[in-house]
């Protein structure tokens, strides 16, 4: 029985910590943390595909940060690498990126409003529990499975509750 408390535990905190980094990255607060997941292997071994970077927007971006940029729509997710080089065109730095498994830098140049933010970490493999957790099926069961548990716990009490309290019979 002390196996199965502790393994409930562990699940209701892993659920808890999956819901608030939802939650932390779904607000559109300007300078909010931003949760991704990683969906190529093109920072590997840096970053593994799979895993959830956290990002801030930055003030200042330097040559060696992790960024994460592009559009972030449904159809599109944002892309992650490092910042190559920096040129300056018109005033304003330019950055070129380079996944760290990759040959050869991107084609496509990046300006600072197209950086969603710098990448303060990662965890592996979280990202597949979150796109999880982002379907029906996930959602579900993440509101289903600790509901259940909770009633058969709370079922537990009350039916030893009960066995307490009833007269014994000899």
């Amino acid at each position: 029985m002390k196996i199965f408390k502790i393994i409930y535990s562990i699940f209701i905190v892993f659920i808890v910590a999956v819901a608030l980094l939802l939650i932390v990255s779904v607000f559109p607060i300007t300078g909010n943390y931003k949760l991704m997941i990683v969906q190529s292997g093109s920072m590997t071994p840096a970053i593994k595909m799979g895993s959830v970077v956290v990002a801030k927007p930055a003030e200042n971006y330097q040559i060696g940060d992790v960024i994460t940029f592009g559009p972030y729509t449904r159809t599109q997710a944002p892309t992650t690498h490092r910042i190559y080089d920096i040129k300056v065109t018109d005033g304003n730095p330019v950055y070129i990126t380079k996944g760290d498994a990759n040959n050869a830098p991107d084609q496509r140049e990046i300006t600072k409003r197209d950086i969603v933010g710098k990448v303060l970490f990662s965890i592996p493999y979280l990202g597949y529990a979150v796109d999880f957790a982002k379907r029906p099926l996930g959602f579900s069961l993440i509101i289903i499975v600790p509901a259940a548990l909770i009633i058969i716990d709370e079922i537990k009490n009350i039916y030893g509750e009960i066995k307490k309290k009833k007269p014994k019979t000899e």
